[in-house]
């Protein structure tokens, strides 16, 4: 993959930590990429502090000085009306719209973000609502799933355009030519689930769109098990699906380090077992596979998890290089169109032969 020029607006005041762990996270993503350039909008002071520690960002950095940030406990509602267009996030949004970046990150308040990002960057044509499309480490791979929370519920139309969305992240961040999709549901037998769900299931199957190999039905513990590459649900149960799944990782991994140290044996066992519970320690790194895509916007904007460490921070960056060096954008935009062609075709497509009578 070649490294061309690729411009990212920050959020340097987002998240838990603000400038103090995104410069260090942007100057990780910097070696990966050196054709990364980055516009960081904040408090102008602290990123200048930051990256006294990293001059070989500093040549790569225009700073932009904003004196708003919005909080993490801030409303949308509240973050519109004080943060809109002079708050650290939106400046960040609007230098995509404008085409002075190529892509947005923020750590930064999620609802927030959904929100600036919508009246900002606009949705696509053809789109009801926009979409957060996650990572998900299974036990093949990686898997995308989406919705993590954007918007909460969805009719048959909207969770085919999740799947087109999904399908053409995957071609991107797993490399998959025909990535396999699976629609969360309560069983996979065809006859369970909701009505929604049901519909988008039977389009899917006879429409057969270019870009994808629809799966069928997956059920819950399939998305650990890498059933698919892509899995597609509505934002409410997409979202606890995937506080779920972070809560079990810490909860195993509470019950493993209490395990280790019950005894003097124990920890005797741990001594020659160190090397597989730092791979294991590894799989379970959140950081791994942070970086959430909003998907269905006339611009690119990508969310870091609030707490992220440097390393989680540049995770998220190189998502955002990928997202915009493959030109999301435009292979979602195309996918869309194929699929409206293809329900035009199977609406006006005859449901049986015409009889003789």
């Amino acid at each position: 993959m070649s490294d061309r020029i690729v411009r990212i607006s920050i959020d340097a005041m987002g998240g838990d930590h603000g400038p103090e762990v995104i410069i260090p996270g942007a100057a990780l993503a910097l070696e990966r990429h050196p054709g990364l350039r980055f516009l960081l909008f904040g408090d102008k002071a602290r990123i200048e502090a930051a990256l006294d520690a990293h001059p070989a960002l500093r040549a790569a950095v225009d700073i932009r000085h904003t004196d708003v940030a919005v909080s993490m406990t801030d409303k949308p509602s509240q973050a519109l009306r004080k943060g809109r267009r002079v708050s650290s996030m939106w400046q960040a949004l609007e230098a995509v719209k404008k085409g002075d970046a190529d892509v947005a990150v923020s750590a930064g308040n999620t609802g927030a973000l959904m929100a600036m990002a919508m009246f900002c960057l606009k949705l696509m044509s053809g789109i009801e609502r926009p979409a957060m499309a996650g990572l998900w480490p299974t036990l093949r791979s990686e898997s995308i799933v989406l919705d993590v929370g954007a918007t909460i519920g969805a009719d048959s139309k909207h969770l085919v355009s999740l799947a087109v969305m999904g399908a053409a992240m995957a071609r991107i961040v797993l490399g998959i030519e025909r990535p396999s999709v699976g629609l969360l549901n309560v069983g996979v037998e065809e006859v369970k689930g909701i009505e929604d769900v049901k519909e988008a299931g039977k389009f899917l199957r006879e429409a057969n769109l270019p870009g994808m190999t629809y799966h069928g039905f997956v059920e819950g513990d399939d998305i650990g098990k890498g059933a698919t590459d892509v899995v597609v649900t509505e934002g409410f149960t997409g979202n606890i699906a995937l506080k779920t799944a972070e809560g079990t990782a810490k909860q195993i991994g509470a019950y493993l380090r209490g395990a280790m140290t019950s005894s003097f044996m124990a920890k005797i066992g741990y001594l020659f077992a160190r090397s597989a519970f730092t791979a294991l320690r590894e799989k379970m790194d959140p950081s791994r596979a942070n970086g959430a895509v909003f998907l269905g916007l006339e611009g690119i904007a990508v969310k870091s998890h609030g707490g992220a460490d440097a390393r989680g921070i540049a995770s998220a960056i190189d998502v955002a290089y990928d997202m915009a060096h493959y030109d999301l954008r435009t292979m979602i935009r195309d996918s869309l169109a194929a699929t409206e062609a293809q329900r035009m075709s199977l609406s006006f497509a005859p449901d049986a032969e015409p009889s003789d009578a």
